[in-house]
């Protein structure tokens, strides 16, 4: 079968572990370059070191999503390494799940600044590219919360849902030659519970995670479907997760 993605270039937020990091490390296996963007250099230096010594060509950068022009300097770093930038991918994502009458205010801007600010950031800094060169990808990791409303999770599902919807609307507003894509993943072995303070609420995460959760290889083969499609097509949105999540 011929490898479609060879030589293409990719950028992706979020790529120092987790679903980021299992994305770079397939696409580059295909002969991918990627540019990986996180605010954690150690460990993006030791994943882009894994991928050179298996033959694959990978950069990074220091990047906070929360900031507008670090963005696009991970869109120039794509652009000057490697000529062009074929696909980004917003995945840098934080979750703080409570109850909304907790007011847990610092944890709504968290999510607001990285779940749906950051993901207009990136498609700002993206889209002049993909303008000139008459073609692009923008692929979004979203989420399955908000297509399933549950209680401690209604900023975080809100957040995900702004995202569901400015991705439509510019799905409506493009001609064609920039694609837009969604893919919401359910429960993923990753890091996702990490920042939650609530620690009665992390322990019931981790047990879920720890019992239903699939690979982030999944997700990453999730993304490499939605960009092998051939330019007329658009993969609007997947959803991937376990079989035995409600």
């Amino acid at each position: 079968m011929k490898n479609e993605l060879k030589g293409k270039v990719v950028a992706i937020t979020g790529a120092s572990s987790g679903i980021g990091k299992a994305t770079a490390v397939e696409l580059a296996r295909l002969g991918v370059n990627v540019v990986l963007g996180a605010r954690r250099t150690e460990q993006l230096e030791t994943i882009v070191d894994e991928i050179r010594q298996e033959g694959g060509n990978a950069e990074f950068v220091k990047l906070d999503v929360r900031n507008k022009e670090e963005l696009v300097q991970l869109v120039n770093k794509a652009v000057d390494s490697f000529g062009r930038l074929d696909v980004l991918i917003n995945n840098a994502g934080v979750s703080q799940l409570s109850r909304i009458d907790e007011l847990d205010i610092d944890g709504w801007n968290d999510m607001i600044d990285i779940n749906l600010k950051a993901v207009l950031y990136g498609m700002a800094a993206a889209i002049p590219v993909f303008k000139k060169q008459q073609e692009g990808h923008i692929v979004n990791i979203i989420s399955t919360s908000g297509i399933k409303i549950v209680p401690t999770q209604g900023v975080y599902a809100a957040t995900k849902n702004a995202v569901r919807t400015l991705a439509e609307a510019f799905r409506q507003e493009s001609d064609g030659t920039i694609r837009i894509t969604g893919i919401s993943p359910g429960f993923v072995k990753t890091g996702f519970a990490d920042n939650i303070k609530d620690q009665q609420m992390k322990a019931t995460i981790m047990k879920n995670m720890d019992q239903l959760a699939i690979s982030p290889q999944a997700v990453a083969n999730a993304v490499i479907y939605a960009i092998s499609q051939p330019k007329d097509v658009e993969v609007g949105d997947i959803v991937i997760r376990p079989a035995a999540q409600n």
